[in-house]
């Protein structure tokens, strides 16, 4: 049965399966070292619009979840092509012909899947507060950085509006 994914008519979703593999694995490794508080101060701004968000992208979704659900899409749809290929006509399709098809069928997909998957990412919302406004509000400690240590920084959380709450470190 896996045989077949390594013949030259299956070889570009072949191809395609593996780079999205590579790419979750990359995924799970950096989701591990999230853990080991490294920090990158990376700021990008850019416009979206029209082609962008009729391909998924304009919806904040990250780049690289959107090209693994391309290569996913791209992979499903070109092994469909084929199999149905070699159940009409006996044989697959050439390799050319079938990704020019795939592509086609992988991105309407894809539009598909990105737009899901961008409804149902969790959203990054912050604001911008002056340190005046945090005179003379009064923060608690959690209860995890308790009992307070002499000249040790701890985590304290301190009203900033009415409904938001801002975490910072208390001396």
């Amino acid at each position: 049965m896996l045989a077949i994914f390594l013949t030259p008519a299956y070889a570009p979703f072949a191809i395609a399966f593996v780079i999205m593999i590579g790419i979750g694995l990359i995924e799970a490794i950096g989701l591990g070292l999230g853990h080991l508080d490294l920090h990158a101060d990376v700021h990008a701004e850019a416009d979206g619009g029209g082609v962008l968000d009729w391909l998924g992208l304009g919806h904040e979704l990250p780049i690289l979840i959107w090209l693994t659900s391309l290569l996913g899409c791209f992979t499903l749809s070109g092994i469909a092509i084929q199999q149905g290929a070699t159940a009409l006509a006996g044989a697959p399709l050439h390799w050319g012909l079938a990704s020019g098809g795939a592509l086609i069928a992988g991105g309407l997909l894809n539009t598909l899947a990105a737009n899901g998957l961008a409804r149902i990412m969790p959203g990054f919302e912050t604001s911008v507060i002056s340190t005046d406004d945090f005179l003379r509000r009064r923060g608690t400690i959690p209860r995890r950085h308790r009992p307070p240590r002499i000249a040790r920084p701890r985590e304290d959380r301190r009203p900033a509006r009415p409904s938001a709450f801002h975490y910072g470190r208390a001396a």
